[in-house]
């Protein structure tokens, strides 16, 4: 089959990523084999691609994000036989999708509902998950007290998703920040209660708006440098969701107000094998309240084509970090 593949880590201006043959997936047992209809890309990915490099004589396969039809199903995987549109992630331990086909455990994928097509199938699990696990943790419900929620960088995937599934299965009053007029606009079409601009001083906007304080803010980006900031709108026994990786978080400035640290990373059920059957729970609840209507996909970048022009297209958009919703790619 055709993949997308590179051998040494490297920086966009020298893109290596090509298209090449490679030998088919093979499936484990809860695995089912998917071909590849649409690829959300995220920043994630193209960091991964910046400091990756394959072992000596392999190559990287990335790419775990998408929508697609069964076409086998492993031994202990029946969920899905074939001819199922199914979307949903992957491992970032394993090959990932950006490739014809891919091998993936059965327990993680979801069915698509037959109103969404599969690019903005392919722009929701990601997102999804990494906001769901992060603010409703284990419960699926916010905890106990939180009623107001500060989502910091509310125009990207997980931004705009944990917007949408506050407004959709909660009460909470959902303020969301945007740095660009494009985007604190698109906020407000999530369905923000309140939008902030995350240029300038946001305790100060707070004030302004007469919200003493947040129970519960999401992190998405920078929050190493936010933490001092946040730590003062927090209110004591608070929650800060953490979904970004990179440079290391000073906690001392929740200390004074004894606030919960939330961390969140979307492989971590399938990787440690801890009830990754949650993850395609998830997975069909988001995609029910899509095909309901109570949310929206957030594919609003649209390439074609399973090719190396168009996966550099795709990098060069989400290095910006000014995205908006998704990028996502029609194979």
């Amino acid at each position: 089959m055709k993949a997308l593949v590179y051998e040494k880590a490297h920086k966009l201006e020298d893109f290596a990523i090509k298209l090449v043959e490679v030998p088919e997936p093979t499936l484990r047992e809860n695995d089912v084999l998917v071909e590849v209809r649409a690829i959300g890309v995220n920043p994630g990915e193209a960091l991964i691609r910046a400091v990756r490099s394959a072992v000596p004589g392999g190559r990287v396969l990335l790419g775990w994000e998408f929508a697609g039809v069964v076409i086998e199903a492993g031994a202990a995987a029946p969920r899905f036989g074939a001819g199922y549109r199914v979307f949903g992630t992957g491992d970032v331990t394993r090959d990932g999708c950006w490739a014809e086909r891919v091998a993936v455990d059965h327990r993680i994928l979801a069915g698509i509902p037959k109103q969404l097509s599969f690019a903005d199938a392919a722009s929701l699990p990601i997102g999804g998950l990494t906001a769901w696990e992060a603010i409703f943790r284990d419960q699926d419900a916010l905890p106990a007290g939180v009623d107001r929620v500060l989502v910091l960088g509310g125009a990207g995937g997980v931004g705009s998703l944990a917007t949408q599934l506050l407004k959709a299965r909660t009460k909470a009053f959902v303020i969301s920040t945007g740095s660009r007029p494009e985007s604190r606009e698109w906020c407000r079409k999530m369905g923000a209660d309140l939008v902030l601009d995350h240029g300038g001083d946001v305790v100060e906007q707070l004030a302004s708006a007469d919200i003493p304080h947040l129970d519960m803010v999401l992190s998405t980006a920078k929050t190493a440098d936010q933490i001092a900031w946040i730590a003062k709108v927090l209110r004591p026994f608070g929650h800060l969701c953490v979904v970004d990786g990179g440079a290391s978080v000073d906690v001392s400035p929740l200390m004074m107000k004894s606030a919960s640290l939330h961390t969140e990373m979307v492989f971590s059920r399938i990787m440690h094998s801890s009830a990754p059957d949650k993850q395609g729970s998830i997975l069909e609840i988001v995609a029910a309240l899509v095909a309901e209507g109570r949310m929206k996909p957030i594919a609003t970048t649209r390439l074609d084509g399973l090719s190396a022009e168009t996966m550099k297209t795709a990098h060069e958009l989400v290095e910006t970090r000014r995205t908006i919703g998704k990028v996502v790619i029609a194979t």
